[in-house]
């Protein structure tokens, strides 16, 4: 395909340079700094930059460096979770994580369902509405100085989960609703496949690799290999492990993001013998505000010129913030009220992972420009609304309010 470079270039430095602002802006403003690059998307797209960037003939060259940018993106986030996080959480995170999958997602492709939409884009609509954003949740709560708390501590674990399962319900959906319809032979294949693949992981990791990587072979080698500047780095390994299972992934049929989340969940296992957190963050900066920038292009303001789809994106907004409240407070009511609350707020927000699954919706033709809007401003709104709400729950509340000690103990 022909492109101007110098286009191209121009496209790549206004589009960086809008994310950064925006984010920057944001942040300032104390507001999530992808809210920040998704606005800066929107604006390149609904106005003459759209023209004068020559957006629509370099489309394609943006969706591969988004689909790069959201891979790094979930690698990153499953970086901070180990395997082993996920049996100490206990039973609080569990019933959190399950309820709030559950709820959710019923919830949403019931009500599309009864405006008799399409059974295929009622499962996207679920799913969209399903998965707790980690990193926006870990961010407010990191920021806010709160990490020790018991409350943190359940939503943090209770969103790993709520992803994983989030996860597997996106493979799920996209496999089912892909033939236009819900078969529930193929919804027990894909689901059977999916859950091979994870297990097949997990398994691998946390009990494979152990016994196959001796500390002394494994340092030596990394460690010796680094001193000869050999190009095995911890680093080069991450991204060869991060596109391989992203590509088994997309073998198995599932999205490749499901992959690129185990990768590195696989890592964080072995961050101390193979340190490349801090270096991939590098990579991570740079190229996930590029899937959030294309989302905001892909975002037509003039769809929202029809009051009821408006009023339809509010309505979708209200059940998914109601819905996760008080899926995920019932889950965590052997806290005490007060921190079931805290808990209901801080499992509230999108983010990124409704907007992915909006985007995976989009590609396979099963969402329309309208409902992407939909769901793209519900993700901004839920992003936007609970982060203060939680900072208010927080500051309203001790852990000693409900005499709760500060570990999940036996929980």
């Amino acid at each position: 395909m022909d492109f101007d470079i110098g286009v191209v270039l121009t496209l790549l430095f206004v589009v960086v340079l809008a994310s950064r602002l925006f984010a920057i802006g944001f942040e300032y403003l104390k507001l999530p700094q992808v809210v920040g690059e998704i606005i800066a998307g929107i604006v390149i797209g609904n106005t003459l930059l759209f023209d004068l960037l020559q957006v629509e003939a370099n489309f394609g060259f943006l969706e591969l460096l988004a689909e790069l940018g959201v891979i790094f993106l979930l690698f990153a986030v499953g970086l901070e979770t180990r395997f082993s996080d996920l049996s100490k959480v206990g039973r609080t995170a569990i019933y959190v994580a399950v309820l709030g999958v559950i709820v959710p997602f019923v919830s949403g492709y019931l009500l599309m369902v009864s405006l008799d939409n399409p059974p295929s884009e009622a499962m996207f609509i679920g799913a969209a509405l399903v998965a707790t954003s980690v990193g926006i949740t870990a961010r407010v709560i990191r920021d806010m100085g709160l990490s020790d708390t018991v409350e943190s501590r359940v939503i943090i674990g209770a969103a790993v989960i709520d992803d994983i399962l989030g996860l597997v319900v996106l493979a799920i959906v996209s496999g089912a609703a892909s033939g236009g319809g819900l078969n529930i032979l193929d919804v027990i294949l894909v689901a059977g496949m999916a859950a091979f693949f994870v297990l097949t992981v997990i398994l691998i990791s946390t009990k494979v690799l152990p016994v196959a990587i001796k500390p002394h072979p494994a340092d030596a080698i990394v460690c010796s290999l680094e001193k000869r500047h050999s190009r095995v780095s911890p680093l080069m390994l991450a991204v060869i492990v991060c596109f391989g299972l992203s590509a088994l992934a997309s073998v198995f049929g599932l999205a490749a993001i499901i992959g690129a989340f185990l990768a590195g969940m696989v890592f964080a296992e072995y961050k101390e013998r193979w340190p490349c957190e801090q270096s991939f963050e590098a990579i991570n900066e740079f190229m996930s505000p590029f899937f959030f920038v294309f989302v905001g292009i892909q975002v037509s303001l003039s769809v929202f010129a029809d009051i009821d789809l408006l009023l339809f994106a509010v309505v979708i907004t209200v059940v998914a913030m109601l819905t996760k409240f008080l899926a995920c407070g019932l889950g965590a009511r052997s806290l005490g009220r007060r921190s079931a609350t805290i808990v209901g707020i801080g499992m509230s927000p999108r983010g990124e992972v409704g907007i992915i699954v909006a985007s995976i919706g989009l590609s396979v033709g099963i969402l329309n420009d309208s409902l992407f809007a939909v769901v793209v401003f519900m993700s901004i709104a839920t992003t936007l609304i609970a982060p203060p709400l939680l900072q208010r729950a927080f500051q309203r509340s001790k852990p000693s309010d409900d005499g709760v000690p500060p570990s999940l103990g036996s929980d």
